[in-house]
């Protein structure tokens, strides 16, 4: 008597493998069969015109607070994910000197784009160690398996104290101590080491990420340490991802290929196109195939869209500083619409200058300003490849209306809840060309989706919907990428990569985590606004519907997006075994 039986089901199996049909049979928690007549089970499941495939496994998000308080993982676990790993980008919360929790909440806070007021009020402490606080993780139950990654910013914060966090040079005793408190963590059960150096990433106090500025003796002092062990991978953030320094990929590549080929362990770096430089991306590949075919294990994490910033009257938008619209802001929103639809208020809120001071906020307002080009309404359903006609700009000198008209009254479409999308990396082109030539490569890994990060911008959790929707079935601008690439792309290929080989493929043996879909109905909703963080704070978040069932370990724990009450999700600690 199995557990679980799925029946009928065109089983996408997560090898890459043509698609076929045939049943699967899950008992206590692994996968015991796959084919036809497999017997009778407690629970059966009918998938007969419908997908079924590995549980998505997401090695980006940014989960590491939400975590201890959040049993759901959401948005994630509305989109197939069945596995999260977080600790990514150097930032997370262990390990803490007691009293300085603060200081850690405020860097998640200024790189991650999460509320610290959520932070402060949802997170319960309770631990120093990194151990200690996958011992706290371990306590809670989930409703999918996580992972996480000891943080470069905790860990130069812990030991450096101050120093470290102002990213001071490190010397050779204090490269000694983390290398020893990052093997402490890899062997508590970390998944790897994780590390920024983009400049864009900054604390609410404009500070860097500490390490953004390590030398080469502290990032080999403490990659060594996975090469010592023998598992766990080194993910990095690079410097000139934005194209802030055109220079500066490819020296990170260059120290990046040699670390991986000392400690013969995988180093995996965001990989972006940006305007400053379109082809670069493509030097970025060849640099990281020479340093494959070499030995040097480098693996590009690409999204399934382009990283865009969301723009609304709910969230984000150029007019929120100017004066006639701050006499409305507080309104909710159907009384907010009302009145910025009266003339005489579009009028003055058009004409104004904003009084915003805060130079940070004024550069974004200018970046915005200067970018209605590059500016499209997203829709509902959300259209995330649009035509270079559907911009703003090219919507205002086709119909000859002032460009920021237009996008003020695109952004009253849908009783106010219109969102637009300004394309930020990745749409160089306008198009997905590039981006499918990047996730479609054999060395690439689909991340940057940010689960549970940049919550008043994005709602990028999403991306695993995308890959199989946009890329597999719905795609109009150009080639696709077939079905099975795309499943595999974030199953047994995000898995492997992380040393999770118990899992990403539906064979037996292997962990039953699985989806079944309706593929012609899988689709995305318009995200939307809402205030159920700790402390009342907000998130943009984004439901998806065709996901008729989500199970980890052979429990469905998630129908149709509503969740069944089951919480059978795990810490993972460390590499696990096929």
């Amino acid at each position: 008597m199995h557990d679980l039986i799925i029946t009928g089901g065109t089983l996408v199996d997560g090898t890459g493998s043509a698609p076929r049909t045939a049943d699967v049979a899950v008992r206590d928690g692994r996968i015991a069969e796959v084919g036809n007549g497999l017997g009778s089970a407690r629970e059966v499941i009918d998938a007969r015109g419908k997908l079924v495939t590995p549980g998505f496994v997401d090695i980006h998000t940014h989960y590491d607070g939400q975590a201890t308080w959040d049993s759901l993982l959401t948005p994630s676990s509305w989109h197939g994910v069945t596995t999260v790993v977080m600790g990514n980008c150097g930032v997370g919360f262990a390990p803490v000197r007691p009293g300085s929790e603060r200081f850690l909440i405020e860097l998640m806070e200024g790189v991650e784009d999460i509320p610290g007021t959520a932070l402060s009020e949802g997170m319960q402490w309770g631990w120093e160690s990194f151990g200690e606080y996958l011992d706290v993780l371990e306590r809670i139950p989930h409703v999918a398996d996580i992972g996480t990654q000891v943080a470069h910013g905790p860990v130069r914060a812990y030991v450096m104290g101050e120093r470290g966090a102002k990213n001071e040079p490190a010397s050779p005793a204090d490269i000694e101590a983390m290398a020893a408190v990052v093997k402490e963590a890899m062997e508590a059960g970390a998944l790897g080491f994780s590390t920024s150096r983009t400049i864009f990433h900054q604390a609410v106090n404009g500070e860097p990420v500490p390490g953004t500025y390590a030398a080469e003796d502290e990032l080999f002092g403490i990659g060594r340490v996975l090469g010592e062990l023998g598992e766990g991978l080194f993910e990095v953030a690079p410097a000139g991802t934005a194209g802030e320094d055109l220079s500066a990929p490819a020296k990170e590549v260059s120290w990046m290929r040699k670390l991986a080929g000392e400690i013969q362990r995988p180093v995996t770096f965001a990989l972006l196109q940006h305007d400053a430089d379109k082809e670069q991306w493509k030097e970025m590949l060849q640099l990281t195939e020479k340093a494959s075919a070499e030995g040097c294990d480098l693996r590009p994490q690409v999204p399934t869209r382009a990283n865009t910033l969301l723009l609304g009257f709910q969230v984000l938008h150029p007019f929120q500083y100017k004066p006639s619209y701050l006499k409305v802001a507080s309104l909710p929103l159907p009384e907010r619409v009302a009145a910025l639809r009266d003339p005489e208020r579009r009028r003055r809120i058009l004409s104004e200058e904003s009084i915003e001071t805060d130079p940070r906020i004024a550069t974004l307002e200018n970046q915005i300003l200067q970018s209605l080009d590059k500016m499209y309404p997203l829709g509902d359903p959300p259209d995330y490849e649009p035509p270079p006609e559907a911009s703003i700009q090219a919507m205002a000198e086709r119909t000859g209306r002032d460009k920021f008209e237009v996008l003020y009254d695109e952004m009253l479409q849908l009783d106010g809840k219109q969102l637009v999308m300004l394309t930020m990396f990745g749409y160089a082109d306008r198009d997905f060309e590039a981006l499918r030539t990047m996730l479609d490569h054999p060395l690439s890994a689909f991340g940057l989706g940010d689960g549970g990060a940049h919550c008043g911008a994005i709602c990028d959790a999403s991306m695993t919907t995308s890959l199989i929707s946009h890329w597999a079935r719905d795609r109009k601008r150009g080639p696709r990428i077939p079905l099975e690439r795309a499943v595999r792309k974030m199953t047994s290929d995000t898995a492997s990569l992380y040393g999770l080989l118990d899992r990403g493929v539906v064979a037996p043996g292997k962990k039953g985590d699985l989806n079944v879909i309706d593929f012609e109905r899988l689709g995305l909703g318009l995200p939307e606004l809402a205030h159920d963080l700790p402390g009342g704070a907000r998130r943009l978040i984004q439901k998806a519907q065709g996901y008729e069932a989500t199970i980890v370990s052979g429990i469905v724990t998630l129908r149709e997006g509503q969740h069944t009450g089951a919480l059978p999700g795990r810490l993972i600690r460390g590499a696990q075994s096929a």
